[in-house]
């Protein structure tokens, strides 16, 4: 019964206290950036800038094949604008691309640097196509070899095969997320992560501005309890934030209970971290510098996130990786069994932390 009381003692000091409603306050951002700033379906589209140096016969059936493929069926005649030159280009529109047939060589590949985009010459030789790609240098060895094979035989062959080619989907019930939907786990990670860690240093730092970890010193409370009750309020505003953002956009599309309990799990271990880093400084000012540093470090996840191709093994060590990981299976209701395994372990990750912590904490109680 003490400890109940004393956790709500600490709902009602966190209340009164601005960092609770600047947590929530943040959760709310993130709920209009994700309805009103980023799309459900982003409809990125790619340039290609290309110059065909051939007879005009041949010219005319590769024009003649991209027309096909244009959305009304005829090019656009457009002016394009790089280091402080005008190239006029026919423009063909498809679904996914938009081709700029340019006037010349040298202005292909001017444009292709100053768009950062992709750009070709087509020339012919003995009655053979030949192409010269501009890349950008960041290309992937594995593209650079596709370029190198893809013309090494008739464009005919190459479709036949691909159509021949048996596509086998081993989950045949997943619907893959939009792009909406999609942004909602690094969010709620760097909220889980770097916000409830934050958060939990500056309460206790307000804790010792305003005396009372001095005065909870001489009480015969145990440290253990004031550590709890702290933990708790944390776990409460993790689990407002994460519903006000997950619950909006996705409905009753997800499993919450899991979304909960990896919610709640992934508090307790924040909230130890951040009483632990706290522990050592008198006011966040002072704890910012070292809060700073797990803060970018925890950030490094989303970076693979985004980019697939970039996921080195020591990423997935960093505790936000399982976190963030964990929030996609949820949200694309995949492997439940993944996100027990990471709640389990967040869960024994914090209970550790809890004893270092409450170590630590009473021998620095009135420092």
């Amino acid at each position: 019964m003490k400890l109940l009381s004393s956790i709500k003692k600490e709902l009602i000091l966190a209340a009164r206290s601005f960092y609770f409603y600047i947590e929530i306050g943040f959760a709310l951002i993130m709920l209009a950036v994700l309805l009103f700033a980023v799309p459900e379906h982003s409809g990125a589209r790619s340039e290609e800038y290309l110059y065909l140096d051939l007879p005009p016969a041949a010219a005319k059936v590769l024009i003649d094949e991209t027309l096909d493929e244009d959305i009304d069926g005829r090019p656009q005649e457009t002016e394009l604008k790089a280091e402080g030159a005008v190239y006029k280009a026919l423009l063909f529109q498809t679904d996914e691309r938009d081709i700029f047939l340019m006037e010349s060589e040298a202005a292909a590949e001017t444009m292709t640097k100053h768009k950062k985009a992709i750009g070709a010459v087509i020339t012919m030789d003995k009655g053979e196509l030949h192409y010269k790609y501009f890349l950008q240098g960041y290309e992937s060895k594995r593209l650079k070899n596709l370029l190198l094979v893809l013309h090494a035989q008739d464009f005919d062959t190459l479709e036949t095969r691909m159509n021949e080619q048996k596509v086998i989907n081993v989950d045949s019930g997943h619907i893959p997320l939009n792009d909406r939907e999609n942004a909602i786990p690094p969010l709620m990670a760097f909220s889980g992560s770097l916000m409830s860690m934050f958060i939990m240093a500056a309460y206790v730092s307000l804790d010792r501005q305003e005396g009372v970890i001095k005065a909870f010193a001489v009480t015969a409370s145990p440290v253990s309890k004031y550590l709890i009750s702290k933990m708790f309020v944390l776990m409460l505003t993790s689990v407002i934030s994460g519903l006000i953002v997950v619950a909006p956009l996705m409905g009753t599309k997800i499993n919450y209970a899991l979304l909960l309990l990896l919610l709640l799990t992934t508090g307790v271990f924040a909230s130890m971290l951040g009483l632990l880093t706290a522990s050592f400084f008198q006011n966040i000012t002072k704890a910012f510098g070292i809060i700073f540093l797990p803060m970018v470090l925890f950030m490094l996840p989303a970076i693979a996130y985004y980019i697939p191709g970039w996921d080195p093994v020591w990423v997935k060590l960093i505790p936000s990786y399982p976190m963030l990981q964990g929030f996609k299976e949820i949200i694309s209701n995949g492997d439940a069994m993944y996100v027990l395994l990471v709640s389990a372990g967040f869960l024994a990750a914090g209970f550790v932390l809890f004893l270092i912590t409450n170590n630590r904490f009473r021998k620095t109680l009135t420092v």
